[in-house]
Order: C-alpha cells, then sequence, then structure tokens
C-alpha cells in the first residue's frame, strides 16, 4: 500500500507539472483558406463539412477546444494537427503544383471512403460526418480533380 502511495504522488506531481510545458499552437492570425476555396470552389454545402470536419488540423489555424489546455491531451491534440497538416494543409494549396494537388485530393477520397477521416477521436467530440455528407464531399473532390487532368 506504502509503494502504491508514492507512486500515485509521483504520478499527481508529473500531471501538475507537464501543465507547464505547452506544445506549439497552430494559430495563424487568421484561417488562410481563400486560395484553396477560390480554386476549388465548394458550394456552400462542402464547405460547410469542410469548416467542421476538416479545416482544423488541415490548416494553419487551428479552433482549440478547452481542453486542449489540458496536459496530456494538449500533447495529442498538437500531434494530431502537426500530422493533419503534414498530410494535407489546405493552407499552403498555393504552394502546391498540379499534381501534387490532384494527389492530395486523390488521398482526400480514399482516407474519406476508408472511414479514415475524419478521426474517430475527433468525431468523439465534434460530431460524426454522415454518409451523405461523406457522398457530397467525395463527389466534389472526383469534380475538382477534374480540373487537374494529371496524367
Amino acid at each position: 500500500m506504502k509503494l502504491l502511495k508514492k507512486v500515485l504522488i509521483v504520478l499527481l506531481v508529473v500531471l501538475v507539472l507537464i501543465q507547464f510545458y505547452r506544445p506549439e499552437k497552430n494559430n495563424a492570425e487568421y484561417r488562410d483558406i481563400a486560395a484553396f476555396e477560390a480554386e476549388t470552389k465548394p458550394g456552400k454545402e462542402v464547405a460547410a463539412i469542410l469548416e467542421a470536419q476538416c479545416y482544423d488540423c488541415h490548416s494553419n489555424k487551428t479552433t482549440y477546444p478547452w481542453y486542449a489546455e489540458i496536459a496530456p491531451i494538449s500533447f495529442w491534440i498538437g500531434d494530431h494537427i502537426e500530422e493533419g497538416n503534414e498530410h494535407f494543409n489546405v493552407s499552403e494549396w498555393s504552394t502546391y503544383n498540379d499534381k501534387k494537388k490532384d494527389h492530395k485530393l486523390e488521398e482526400l477520397i480514399e482516407e474519406v471512403e476508408e472511414g479514415e477521416m475524419p478521426l474517430n477521436s475527433y468525431t468523439w467530440i465534434h460530431g460524426t460526418i454522415t454518409e451523405e455528407d461523406k457522398e457530397t464531399l467525395i463527389t466534389w473532390v472526383k469534380q475538382v480533380r477534374k480540373n487537374y487532368n494529371v496524367e
């Protein structure tokens, strides 16, 4: 029992101490999605899906929930956002060539169809994406891919 008490005290001290170390936040001044949306022209319905399910992890500005201030959750969320931006970042859209844009859109289709995106951990808190929304998004992406016609 004494050992368990010591372990719990150490864990509590560690938990308190890690609250003072914060991962870097994805906090651009504003969410720069203008180039992406100007080029891909999502309708209101698709734009709403992108805003609700994609932009927090796939742009240079994230709207953080209150619990993102609590370690170790803050590290977990930070890792998800960093990884999401590595794979696809709409704020960087204008820096991609047509081949890369087409590839990113192709990956988007695959990830949504396979149920990999949005992450379950995101939808637990922010709400799930409906099958109808998935179809709407995929149909739109397939149409946009035609603009790049990369062979």
